[in-house]
């Protein structure tokens, strides 16, 4: 603990001459090396430390300012090691400021009375008029949030994690706030009630107001010009700038919010962008991107989400106000005017064209097209499996993770193709075939809930949905046989046999992280029963599932062998091994080519309208690879190509291994 001792009758008298002032010198403490040399007009108040004034801070444009205190009243504060602290125009009251940092030309900061800095703060999601509040903190991850929020129909569930928060909450409540370490705060307004953690950047802000800025030396906050927030928390490596307007809502790890953004009542987690739009009552997961000023999203449940401009959904029909939500599953998108009137449900990795009224849930067709026609949504299932557009989204997702923190609040999930997806391909495979069956194959068309099907689309989802199975269930045979020489059958056999029995059975989506639905229930179980009762413990389970999926993932994938291709794995011989392997690549290699024949689209001569602009159609031609490059040498085109290469040599290599074992016997 840092020494402090009482001002000498020499170094009052000195801060006397340089216009210092103080309601009771007594109750000023400094540092034992502390000097009076660099501290000019200002009032001490109440009980203050100050520590010693020996760094330098150097300024962009090379002006330096030597560490200190200048034109700024002090009270109850302790300002630790080389802060520079100047022109604060009125005080800042109640706090403890960390060392090396650099605050000037703001209005006020101040804790006025007891404050819990946002932490237990009510945000109602989804349900604008309540129903489904999230007590926001600083410890809040997209899972609990989401199981906060959807689990109403365990009541005793809620009210356990309402007071697991509020402890929390409560434990971390005080009326002294903190600004931590090497925080720069320039340049704004009014702060109340917000604790400030360290390497913070505040630079022109309008007003912050109960809140937590939970900034650290690995993953800073920035929080710029114009920027309002109002009982907020924002997470490690957030940026929230240029205008964004803040109320009732959680920042999570490495979000960006800017240009103006507006949000009201709304849960952003990893790796989320809002720029220029609005947002109402949403539960934005991890990477719910929205760029565009025309842009409202209200009421609504997003991850992995792409909102082309001009989104916008209804929720409510002027009857009962503003009762409904919907839910766009992960790697939904939207395209530009299209609207969705809530209640509904989009499947996910799903594309959503036009506007749609009739309350479809598509929860079991993911990976379709909803599109209007004439008021009329028509529906086409599983298409997306072949869109470049997917594909390239599950490539960057990973790549764009910008979280820094050691400490990672979200577990996220990035599998394209997992038991959540594939389950519901199989569920949505026997829809369409049980469709096919009660309407006759003839039918033009077909009905489901709200929304139509063509013949050709059923026929086609049907296929795209079996090539995707196959896909999935031969990855996961082929990983769990990789790099074993096998001497028999019964050696296959032992090698397939799972790990585990947890995974059987239905899997969740828990906005980002994949687990088996009986894991989550044995978690929500232990919070009813009070054996996990801290917010840390929650959030360690969560990582327990994270760290076991591809355990859990393969004793699903077992249980769905003999359903799908016939075959019982614990009568699987060589030879199933051989005739499941062959089927892979063949839905490997033949959703690779759709992919490939996709992508070609990109470069047709339709593609080059607006390029060449005064030329011929070679100088057109020139200019769009000049500008996008040649197809072949596309870097995913090519990356296609390599995956179709290494996924043959991948299923040829067990083949041959298990070859060689059926001319031994």
């Amino acid at each position: 603990m840092k020494a402090y001792r009482s001002l000498t009758e020499d170094e009052i008298f000195k801060l006397k001459s340089q216009s210092c002032l103080a309601d009771d010198w007594s109750n000023v403490l400094v540092d034992v090396e502390f000097t009076t040399e660099y501290v000019y007009h200002t009032r001490f108040s109440g009980n203050v430390r100050l520590g010693v004034f020996n760094g330098e801070f150097v300024l962009p444009g090379g002006i330096k300012k030597h560490a200190g205190l200048r034109h700024v009243t002090l009270h109850n504060v302790t300002v630790g090691d080389n802060c520079c602290i100047e022109n604060i125009q009125n005080y800042i009251a109640n706090y403890t400021i960390g060392n090396d940092a650099f605050i000037e030309n703001v209005d006020v900061i101040l804790v006025d009375g007891v404050s819990k800095f946002g932490n237990g703060v009510e945000a109602s999601v989804l349900n604008e008029t309540g129903g489904r509040e999230v007590l926001i903190n600083d410890k809040l991850s997209a899972h609990l949030a989401y199981i906060l929020a959807l689990y109403r129909h365990r009541p005793e569930l809620i009210n356990r994690l309402k007071e697991i928060t509020d402890f929390y909450s409560n434990k971390h409540a005080s009326d002294v706030g903190t600004i931590g370490s090497h925080v720069r705060i320039i340049n704004t307004g009014s702060i109340k009630n917000v604790r400030i953690g360290d390497f913070t950047h505040i630079e022109g802000t309008c007003r912050l107001l109960n809140g937590s800025i939970n900034s650290n030396k690995k993953a800073s906050v920035h929080v710029g010009y114009g920027v309002i927030c109002e009982d907020f928390i924002i997470s490690s490596g957030s940026h929230v700038d240029d205008g964004s307007m803040l109320a009732r809502c959680f920042v999570g790890q490495a979000c960006q919010l800017g240009h103006n953004y507006s949000a009201s009542d709304s849960l952003f987690f990893s790796n989320c962008q809002g720029e220029n739009g609005e947002a109402c009552a949403i539960f934005a997961g991890p990477y719910t991107v929205t760029h565009h000023k025309s842009t409202l999203l209200i009421a609504g449940m997003f991850s992995f989400m792409n909102a082309g401009s001009g989104s916008n959904q209804s929720n409510h029909m002027y009857k009962l106000g503003p009762i409904h939500q919907g839910t766009l599953e992960r790697g939904a998108k939207t395209t530009s005017d299209s609207y969705i009137l809530w209640p509904a449900r989009v499947g996910a990795f799903s594309l959503v064209m036009g506007r749609h009224v009739n309350h479809a849930d598509t929860s079991n067709l993911p990976f379709s097209y909803l599109i209007e026609q004439k008021n009329t949504t028509y529906l086409v299932p599983g298409v997306n499996l072949r869109s470049v557009g997917t594909i390239r989204d599950a490539q960057k997702w990973p790549k764009r993770d910008k979280r820094t923190d050691e400490n990672q609040l979200d577990y996220i999930n990035y599998n394209l193709l997992s038991p959540y997806t594939v389950q519901k391909m199989f569920k949505g495979r026997d829809m369409l075939m049980a469709l096919r069956q009660a309407s006759g194959e003839l039918s033009d068309t077909y009905s489901y809930q709200s929304a139509k099907i063509k013949n050709s689309s059923l026929k086609n989802g049907i296929r795209f949905y079996e090539i995707a199975i196959h896909k999935f269930l031969g990855n996961s045979i082929i990983k769990r046989l990789e790099g074993i020489d096998f001497r028999n059958d019964d050696e296959i056999r032992s090698r397939l046999r799972p790990d585990t029995e947890v995974g059987a059975g239905e899997w969740v989506d828990i906005s980002g992280l994949i687990a088996p639905k009986s894991e989550v229930d044995r978690l929500i179980t232990a919070i009813e029963s009070g054996e996990v009762n801290r917010l840390k413990d929650i959030n360690a389970c969560f990582a327990e599932m994270h760290s076991k999926y591809y355990t859990y993932e393969w004793t699903w994938a077992y249980q769905k062998i003999e359903e799908f291709y016939g075959v019982k794995p614990e009568e699987m011989t060589a030879q199933d091994v051989i005739d499941i392997v062959l089927m892979w690549k063949d839905a490997v290699i033949g959703l690779d080519k759709m992919v490939y024949e996709d992508a070609k689209k990109e470069f047709s001569l339709s593609s080059m309208t607006g390029f060449g602009a005064d030329g011929s159609r070679r100088e057109k031609k020139q200019d769009f690879e000049q500008v996008r490059g040649d197809f072949e040498s596309n870097p995913f085109v090519t990356a296609v190509l390599k995956h179709i290469e290494t996924k043959s040599a991948l299923g040829d290599e067990l083949i041959n291994r298990m070859k060689k074992l059926i001319d031994k016997a």
